[in-house]
């Protein structure tokens, strides 16, 4: 299997649609990872095109920029998670080749810290720092049974397998996604507290009408903010059921701001992600005799078909304020 893996950095608006245009008409293996990136598996697309998958890869990014004026950063591996992590790590514009060697594979993870590992978590990182494990080589010259040890069987034997290059995951054509991400950007470094909040409300609401266009629900949501230093907090909480709900989703946007204690913080950027989706239909979900809950949700979906078709006329009040 070769696999390309294609991200849009900071377009806004529909660059993941776009996207997707360009990587089907060259493969019809092609996975979406909303809200800006896809994966597509282009092994059968190599011998048709006349071309290695360095070629392919570098095929879409000049269609992508020809057609639509979106720069991708590429990467092509020979899974999803060295494709994933190579088209991550490089600037708009490049194109990033991981050789399917043992040798090469480990050159490449060996000095990225253990967070930037898919799957591995900001807990499940912290929790492998705290025992000098910092970085995917260091993981990966550990042994299974202590892996297991520290983070637990399934995810000990997965970072195991993930921190040398191994990922048996398939690219899946139109699967629902995993996550349904969306990300504000600042125009100037901002401190007032109030206008960050607003901003997770804009989130939130983009969020939750996606998941229930979807069907979906989420179980977590995680929240990451970026600073004028380049840093980054990210902090994620589970959601007491699976939602689509707005109100429990900017709710606990929200929560999750003000547990920080952001003071006079410099904020550049703040990104929003609905984590563990699964169909609304296998959820389940606790009754309430709450009539005014009841009622918004009952009319959620009105104001979805109305914001569908005339954008921006329905909305949260704060958000018309502003």
């Amino acid at each position: 299997m070769t696999v390309v893996y294609a991200q849009v950095p900071r377009a806004p608006g529909e660059s993941g649609r776009l996207l997707l245009r360009v990587l089907e008409d060259i493969t019809p293996v092609v996975q979406a990872l909303p809200p800006d990136a896809a994966l597509a598996d282009v092994t059968g697309s190599v011998r048709y095109f006349g071309c290695d998958a360095v070629g392919i890869a570098r095929l879409i990014r000049v269609r992508a920029l020809a057609w639509y004026g979106l720069d991708c950063a590429v990467g092509v591996a020979a899974n999803p998670l060295l494709a994933r992590m190579a088209g991550q790590g490089g600037p708009p514009g490049a194109v990033r080749f991981v050789p399917d060697t043992p040798r090469d594979v480990a050159a490449f993870l060996e000095r990225k810290p253990v967070i930037a590992l898919y799957g591995v978590g900001p807990k499940a990182a912290r929790t492998l720092c705290t025992y000098g494990l910092d970085s995917i080589g260091k993981v990966a010259a550990t042994s299974e049974a202590t892996l297991q040890r520290i983070l637990g069987a399934r995810l000990g034997r997965l970072v195991h397998e993930r921190s040398h290059g191994i990922d048996r995951t398939r690219v899946t054509p139109h699967a629902a996604p995993r996550s349904a991400a969306a990300e504000r950007r600042f125009a100037r470094h901002e401190v007032d507290a109030s206008v960050r909040r607003g901003a997770l409300l804009e989130l939130a609401v983009g969020i939750g009408r996606r998941l229930r266009a979807d069907d979906q629900v989420a179980r977590a949501l995680t929240l990451t903010v970026r600073y004028a230093d380049r840093s980054t907090t990210t902090r994620t909480r589970a959601l007491p059921e699976p939602t689509a709900h707005t109100p429990v989703l900017a709710g606990t946007a929200q929560a999750l701001h003000d547990a920080l204690g952001l003071q006079r913080a410099r904020v550049t950027a703040l990104s929003l992600r609905a984590e563990d989706l699964m169909p609304a239909r296998l959820s389940s979900r606790q009754l309430t005799f709450d009539r005014q809950a009841e009622s918004a949700d009952r009319l959620e979906p009105v104001l979805d078909r109305i914001a569908a078709r005339w954008p921006g006329v329905v909305g949260p009040a704060t958000l018309a304020r502003s």
